[in-house]
């Protein structure tokens, strides 16, 4: 973005006439008003001030009267999907950008975000699970069609592969694999490229990969659970992986235990110390890779295997497998708590 948005500031100071002109002048259709220290106190569109003209206001008004002082903004780590999907959510045409302190940082608008580079990396989502540990739900439904904020978990998955830029996708089935075929169709709906990979029999996350067509780009392939919620930055990753020089790059995310005990180190029969509850953090599996080529034409056809064995055995053989840690929200939709979990997450940060 230019600077183009600072031209739009208005101190609260100023009049609704000062917010016509900055709404007039740059054509981005707001004007943001802000403090002394630039920190955003509120926003002005075009149908505010429109509203005010209507109820009479005279354009001597200050701004602070016409302004809508709890505007959604987002924050500066905030990724063009991440912020693509906030707009699209709240039907607005721009956002202000703010720091942690509130600070006004940019002015991210729809059309700006929306003109995303397109990857013709493929991404393979993994649907064919039986999502026993949520029934009765799953009972008769996939459980990645199992709607989370009023959507199904894929779709939202999908969502942000697209505003990212992603296009051309790959979808495996196993379970009622026509009702996630009727749903998704060829993808024409989003404007993307929809395949489907159906497994016969459950072939585990690794062995899913052997039935993708030879026709695939000479490019990574970027392959995620469909049981998912995550704000994670895929153009991010994917330039991460290629950083990497590894066959694969698996995403990593922190969980943190907590030892409700004392526990005692000792070198043999010696006690060398005695830590009070110690908190415990590990790096797990969170269900997203992205996979060389190279590792996929390894693979023999309708052969079950799963993504960590196969990885185990990639590491014997001598090659990189890479972790790109991830700080942005995950959660893996396996219980019904986190099922309930996920709804509420939702609401909040989606």
């Amino acid at each position: 973005m230019s600077s183009k948005w600072k031209n739009v500031t208005l101190l609260k100071t100023s009049t609704m006439v000062d917010a016509i002109e900055a709404i007039n002048a740059e054509g981005l259709r707001v004007a943001l008003v802000v403090d002394e220290l630039f920190k955003l106190v509120g926003i002005i569109t075009d149908g505010d001030v429109r509203r005010a003209l209507l109820a009479h206001k005279a354009l001597t008004t200050p701004v602070t009267e016409i302004m809508n002082a709890h505007p959604k903004t987002a924050g500066i780590e905030s990724s063009s999907a991440q912020l693509l999907s906030l707009m699209k959510r709240e039907h607005i045409l721009s956002i202000p950008i703010i720091d942690k302190q509130g600070v006004l940082t940019n002015l991210e608008t729809l059309h700006h975000v929306i003109n995303v580079r397109r990857y013709e990396t493929p991404v393979f989502l993994m649907a064919g699970g039986f999502g026993t540990r949520l029934r009765p739900l799953t009972d008769a439904c996939p459980k990645p069609l199992l709607k989370v904020g009023g959507k199904p978990i894929l779709e939202t998955i999908l969502e942000s592969f697209i505003a990212a830029g992603f296009y051309n996708f790959y979808i495996s089935t196993h379970f009622l694999p026509d009702m996630i075929r009727e749903y998704f169709g060829d993808g024409s709906k989003w404007d993307v490229i929809i395949n489907y990979i159906h497994e016969e029999s459950p072939l585990g996350t690794g062995g899913a990969l052997s039935l993708l067509p030879n026709d695939l780009p000479n490019s990574p392939i970027i392959m995620m659970n469909g049981d998912i919620l995550t704000k994670v930055d895929f153009e991010n990753l994917l330039n991460y992986h290629h950083q990497q020089d590894a066959i694969c790059t698996m995403c990593g995310t922190e969980y943190e235990f907590q030892v409700p005990y004392g526990v005692i180190e000792s070198d043999g029969e010696r006690v060398t110390g005695m830590v009070e509850k110690p908190l415990q953090k590990y790096f797990i599996n969170a269900g997203i890779y992205v996979v060389e080529p190279k590792l996929i034409r390894q693979l023999a056809t309708n052969t079950r295997v799963d993504m960590p064995t196969l990885l185990e055995l990639q590491m014997e053989k001598g090659e990189k497998v890479a972790i790109f840690p991830l700080h942005e929200y995950w959660l893996d939709i396996g219980k019904m708590n986190d099922f309930e979990r996920a709804q509420h997450d939702y609401e909040r940060d989606f």
